[in-house]
C-alpha cells in the first residue's frame, strides 16, 4: 500500500471537497428545516456524490468522452447551474418559494442539486478522481481512490450534521445574513468555474 498515495489522495479530496465550508452552506440551504429532514438531505447528497464519483473513477473520462462533452464544458455547464443558486440565496426565493409550498415539499429538495452535484461531487471533485484512478490503475489503484474518496465524504456528512448547530448559534437574523454573504461567495465561485471552462477552451 502506497502510504504517500493515500495522504495525497486524502489531503485533495478534503481540500476539493472542503466539508468545513459546505456545512454553513448547506445550513442556508435548508434554513427552516426539522433535524430529521436534514439528515435525510444530508445522507442522499453524500451517497449521490458518492454514486457519481465512483462512476467517474471506473469510466474516467469516456463518460463525458462518449456523450461528446468536455471537461471545459461540464465546468460551464456547472458554473451557471451554481450562480442560479447564488441568485437565489441572495434574493431569498428559496425561502418565498417555501413558505408558499410548505418546508416538507420534496420539490424544494437541495440534496441532489446544489449539494450532491456541483457542490460536493463538482467538476473539481470529478478532476481529482479521474486523475488519482490514472496515476493508480487497476483494480487495486481503483479501491484505495474509491476507500479514499468514501473516507471523506463520510467527513463531509459528519459537517454537515452539524450544520444544525450552526442554525441555532447564529439564528434567524445571522443565518439571513451568511445566507447573503454565502450567496454572493457561491456567485463568485460559479463565475470561477466558468472562467476556468473558458480558459479549458482556450479562449482566455
Amino acid at each position: 500500500m502506497d502510504t504517500a498515495f493515500l495522504i495525497t489522495a486524502f489531503v485533495t479530496f478534503f481540500v476539493i471537497m472542503d466539508p468545513p465550508g459546505l456545512a454553513p452552506v448547506f445550513a442556508a440551504l435548508t434554513q427552516g428545516m426539522s433535524a430529521q429532514r436534514r439528515r435525510a438531505i444530508a445522507l442522499r447528497a453524500c451517497l449521490v456524490a458518492a454514486g457519481v464519483l465512483i462512476a467517474f473513477a471506473a469510466f474516467g473520462e469516456s463518460i463525458l468522452g462518449f456523450i461528446g462533452i468536455t471537461m471545459p464544458a461540464f465546468r460551464i455547464a456547472g458554473g451557471i447551474l451554481l450562480f442560479l443558486t447564488a441568485l437565489d440565496m441572495l434574493f431569498e426565493r428559496r425561502n418565498q418559494r417555501r413558505q408558499t409550498r410548505g418546508e416538507e415539499d420534496d420539490h424544494d429538495d437541495p440534496s441532489v442539486f446544489p449539494m450532491a452535484i456541483p457542490l460536493i461531487a463538482g467538476p473539481g471533485t470529478i478532476a481529482t478522481v479521474i486523475l488519482l484512478t490514472g496515476q493508480q490503475p487497476g483494480w487495486e489503484g481503483f479501491a484505495l481512490v474509491v476507500g479514499v474518496m468514501l473516507a471523506v465524504l463520510t467527513l463531509n456528512f459528519v459537517f454537515l450534521l452539524g450544520a444544525s448547530l450552526i442554525d441555532r448559534a447564529l439564528g434567524k437574523t445571522g443565518i439571513v445574513v451568511v445566507t447573503r454573504l454565502l450567496g454572493m461567495l457561491l456567485a463568485a465561485l460559479a463565475v470561477q468555474f466558468v472562467l476556468d471552462g473558458v480558459r479549458g477552451f482556450g479562449l482566455a
